[in-house]
């Protein structure tokens, strides 16, 4: 997983990374945990910052540290920080509130830091509240532990939805809420709703906050719409836009890699200026010729002792 950065070390870190996710044996759950932690070594921005969000998804206390020193290393690059931010609001435990009030309140700080410390803050106390067990939630296709819950069920439209996503002047914590009910009004692709609800998140990318863009970029590569290609395209190709934002734009195009245009408009970014973006549009391309391919698995899921022996 620390292999020096190159066109195949890149797209297979990527899928170590994600079959680092199916540890479930919680006899090796530490150790897997260890292991990925010790890939903040590299000197891959995105390989650590994909690192830090596996880390948020283990549920596990021992992933609390590494992430913890990652998001106070002020040398670190600050996309890996607000990955270390996210993952520890994923974890919900009230012993990070200190640190990440900390940094939300640190005179100096990086914009996605502050906000990432001030979604996690709430995220984990909504977590820990009575408001959390009142709340009926829709049932979510997606396996994901989120910045944010979505919306109550009952009495959204999406127009509704769309109303709170785009209002500044509510928390960032309630329009990611409003953010994942459109995801989840936006799967299975064939819903009814879905076309409307991605067409909603995608005036999301008008918004003044790179971390919010960032965000609607990652929604929408884990719905693999058709209908978010010209607006993940028009990322992309913005050289102005932040970095965090296009290389999440490349990999949400990357899961729709099978659809027409979309591995020749990857190509023409394989030599930008931005590293990061660069090592995205290589791991995008090796999503897009698994779409087109026969894996089973995107990831490389670790074997097991017996399967080894």
């Amino acid at each position: 997983m620390c292999n020096p950065f190159n066109n195949v070390t890149i797209s297979r870190s990527n899928r170590s990374r994600v079959g680092g996710g199916h540890y479930y044996d919680p006899a090796k759950a530490d150790a897997a945990i260890e292991a990925i932690a010790a890939g903040f070594a590299t000197p891959s921005a995105l390989l650590k910052h994909e690192l830090a969000y596996c880390l948020g998804q283990t549920k596990k206390d021992a992933a609390l540290k590494p992430l913890r020193d990652v998001l106070s290393d002020l040398n670190e690059d600050p996309m890996c920080r607000h990955e270390a931010a996210e993952a520890l609001g994923a974890l919900g435990h009230s012993e990070s509130l200190e640190l990440l009030k900390h940094f939300r309140d640190r005179e100096g700080e990086a914009d996605v830091i502050t906000e990432t410390c001030e979604i996690a803050i709430d995220r984990i106390e909504w977590q820990n509240s009575k408001e959390r067990e009142a709340e009926k939630l829709r049932q979510s296709d997606f396996a994901s532990i989120d910045p944010a819950p979505p919306m109550p069920e009952a009495g959204n439209t999406i127009e509704d939805l769309e109303k709170t996503l785009m209002d500044t002047k509510q928390p960032l914590f309630m329009r990611y809420r409003a953010m994942f009910a459109l995801r989840d009004l936006a799967s299975p692709p064939d819903l009814p709703t879905a076309e409307q609800a991605v067409l909603a998140l995608a005036k999301g990318f008008s918004d003044s906050s790179a971390l919010f863009r960032h965000e609607i970029a990652f929604v929408f590569g884990q719905l693999s719409h058709p209908a978010s290609i010209p607006a993940l395209t028009a990322a992309l190709s913005d050289v102005n836009e932040a970095s965090m934002v296009r290389h999440e734009a490349a990999e949400a195009l990357g899961s729709l890699g099978e659809e027409e245009g979309v591995e020749q408009t990857l190509k023409k970014f394989l030599h930008d200026k931005e590293r990061v973006v660069v090592e995205s549009v290589i791991v995008a391309l090796d999503m897009a010729e698994y779409e087109k391919g026969t894996d089973a698995e995107y990831a490389l899921i670790p074997e097991t002792g017996a399967a080894a022996a």
